[in-house]
């Protein structure tokens, strides 16, 4: 069914060298599990009822807000574990009864060890460390994702005017790529972050002005190796204008290193945002983060194993599945494959 989904020939072939590589086709509907799991994360953790009828009325708490007059109660927000249904009402609960927000406030000592009611502990303020971790991937594969889109679009844009046009153009393109490249990153990286108020936008922005370079010498390459192709002769003899030949003929066949390169890449931002949260400098507090919460693991690593061990698998479990599906995106787009 997928392969009718590719028009020609030769996608057909590649996406059969993909499915072929069992490890890397399975590891790709792992993945994608996981990114359904985490965007309906709402519905699989949360402190508040997925059904609740309620004297005769049906309510949506998860989907939609409800002001506490409308239960009788006054207050500001309604808390549906504290409210008492009676003898005709009823509600259905997610798997996970708790939001990464709200502390348990029935254990004794903070972070707690997992029990039936938290399933992987508590952290230090007594929130869910299983509902973190669920709401926590969804941060990490956005801020990856963003990154990984905004920094190739800069890259091949950068690269490929410097390859196209090459001359003058390309010489102080390389100038400017060399300066970028000569920049600390990380360091830089820190400053421009505690210096900003930190957010999810402000955390792509600043690592988007530093992660297009390396995009850029593929593009480059890539274009200046395609620019003398006898397609592109053609297309220039025809009376083709750069644009159309740029994004019409070149850019198509610029691709595959750049595709093969997508899995590593926003592995590679998923580490880097939980190096950022585990240094203090990531997603602003209280935002569900496994990097802070690798932060917590070393402050209580004697007491808290639970802490360290949960996040640990959750990142090791996530860059292994997106290892498996770059190597099983390079293998498919290798020419010397059969």
């Amino acid at each position: 069914m997928i392969e009718r989904i590719f028009k020609n020939e030769l996608s057909r072939k590649r996406w059969r060298r993909f499915r072929n590589r069992k490890t890397a086709y399975f590891a790709s509907w792992a993945f994608l599990v996981m990114l359904v799991i985490t965007f309906t994360a709402p519905m699989i953790a949360n402190s508040k009822p997925l059904y609740l009828n309620f004297e005769g009325r049906s309510y949506f708490p998860v989907f939609k807000y409800y002001k506490p007059s409308e239960f009788g109660l006054a207050g500001v927000h309604v808390s549906y574990k504290e409210l008492e249904l009676g003898e005709n009402d009823s509600a259905i609960w997610p798997m996970i009864p708790w939001d990464p927000y709200e502390s348990n406030e029935e254990v004794d000592t903070y972070p707690s060890p997992p029990s039936d009611v938290n399933l992987m502990g508590t952290d230090e303020s007594g929130r869910d460390v299983f509902s973190r971790i669920l709401y926590g991937f969804k941060y990490s594969i956005l801020y990856a994702v963003c990154v990984w889109f905004t920094s190739f679009i800069l890259g091949v844009s950068f690269g490929a005017t410097m390859g196209f046009f090459g001359g003058k153009v390309d010489l102080f393109g390389q100038r400017i790529v060399e300066v970028f490249s000569t920049i600390p990153k990380f360091f830089l990286l820190l400053i421009l972050i505690a210096t900003f108020t930190p957010s999810l936008l402000t955390l792509v922005i600043v690592s988007t002005i530093f992660d297009w370079i390396q995009i850029s010498y593929y593009a480059r390459s890539e274009f200046l190796k395609n620019r003398k192709r006898d397609f592109v002769e053609a297309a220039r003899a025809m009376g083709g204008s750069n644009f159309r030949i740029i994004f019409k003929h070149i850019l198509p066949n610029s691709m595959t290193p750049i595709i093969t390169f997508t899995p590593f890449v926003i592995s590679a931002h998923i580490i880097a945002l939980a190096s950022l949260d585990y240094l203090g400098f990531g997603l602003p507090v209280p935002t569900p983060s496994w990097g802070e919460l690798l932060a917590q693991a070393q402050k209580n690593f004697t007491t808290a194993w639970w802490l360290a061990v949960f996040p640990s698998l959750a990142l090791f479990g996530t860059l292994t599945l997106l290892n498996l599906i770059g190597e099983g995106v390079r293998d498919a787009l290798d020419p010397n494959m059969n």
